[in-house]
């Protein structure tokens, strides 16, 4: 049976002829992700009171970030500007798998966070030798391993489908969705083992950050005081945002497509990159200036540039 080995992707197919103007708003938020993602990763690489735990896990979820959104968004940018849609079956599949592994490895990173504040809410004195950095070296691999787990039956399965109904995806990314929607032989296990994979990731996952967060600010409550419940309040209640956050994007997507016979493709691609670009773009926010270890360093650095600058400038005018 025939099979299509290359693709079209088309997102937002019902604005023709406005398609070319969405390289404003997606081009916006790409150079946003990478500029606010980009210096907080530098600032807690060159700062040293900066590489404790917590601040290692938010750089790996910010370059988690840009890895994501670099899977993507370029190339549809390309599509838009120079007509440059194709994409070979393989290249689509590799897509998917980028985009998912880090979806899913992202999930991890944030439940690492939860445990890092977990240790240091219940375990101050042990918090060092719990916490070390070989300890976060098996969370990391793990939180790699178990994403690869997850995502490599869907994106295998996928690629023994046969597509012969159109090569034309109508979505801006190679989604499991919008690519098994071409299908022409059956598909109901594979879309059985997507559902499962999100059933898995999604609940175990939110059950595990609500219970480590609750019991994190119980024991703000009634352990600590002062400023230091402040402190762990306010922490703790920057990820949790950041996380619920993820995790309604994700869900809000996911019901969204499955309504395809009820709501148009532009509506399902828009949320779409809500789901995929929205985090992404607040986490800088919610995990780097909404911390005040890492905002109080950049306004050292600020300081220091603008320090920098100034002396520059007038020992350049005393040259001339």
């Amino acid at each position: 049976m025939f099979s299509h080995t290359e693709f079209i992707l088309f997102g937002f197919p019902g604005i023709v002829a406005y398609r070319k103007f969405l390289v404003i708003p997606f081009l916006s938020m790409y150079v946003m992700i990478w500029t606010g993602n980009f210096i907080l990763i530098y600032q807690i690489c060159v700062v040293r009171r900066l590489m404790s735990p917590m601040y290692i896990l938010i750089s790996i979820l910010f370059t988690a970030n840009i890895s994501s959104t670099t899977s993507f968004i370029p190339k549809f940018i390309l599509g838009l500007s120079i007509n440059m849609n194709e994409i070979t079956l393989a290249g689509c599949l590799i897509q998917m798998f980028c985009i998912y592994f880090m979806a899913i490895f992202e999930s991890g990173i944030l439940l690492t966070m939860a445990l890092d504040r977990y240790v240091a809410i219940y375990r101050p004195l042990r918090y060092n030798d719990i916490m070390s950095r070989q300890t976060l070296v098996y969370l990391v691999l793990i939180g790699i391993v178990r994403a690869i787990i997850f995502v490599s039956p869907m994106v295998i399965l996928a690629s023994y489908v046969q597509y012969c109904k159109s090569n034309i995806i109508l979505n801006f990314v190679c989604e499991n969705m919008g690519l098994l929607s071409l299908a022409c032989s059956d598909i109901s296990k594979i879309q059985l083992v997507g559902l499962l994979v999100r059933i898995f990731i999604t609940i175990p996952d939110c059950c595990l950050l609500l219970f480590s967060y609750s019991g994190i600010l119980y024991a703000a409550m009634k352990i600590i005081s002062g400023k230091a419940r402040h402190k762990a309040l306010q922490t703790c209640g920057m990820h949790l945002l950041g996380a619920v956050i993820i995790y309604i994007c994700a869900v809000v997507s996911s019901v969204v497509y499955r309504m395809h016979a009820r709501v148009s493709y532009d509506v399902q691609n828009l949320f779409s990159a809500i789901y995929m670009m929205f985090p992404a773009t607040l986490n800088p926010y919610i995990y780097g200036l909404g911390v005040k270890e890492i905002r109080q360093s950049l306004k050292k650095s600020s300081k220091r540039s603008l320090v920098f600058s100034s002396s520059m400038h007038i020992h350049n005018q005393g040259c001339t």
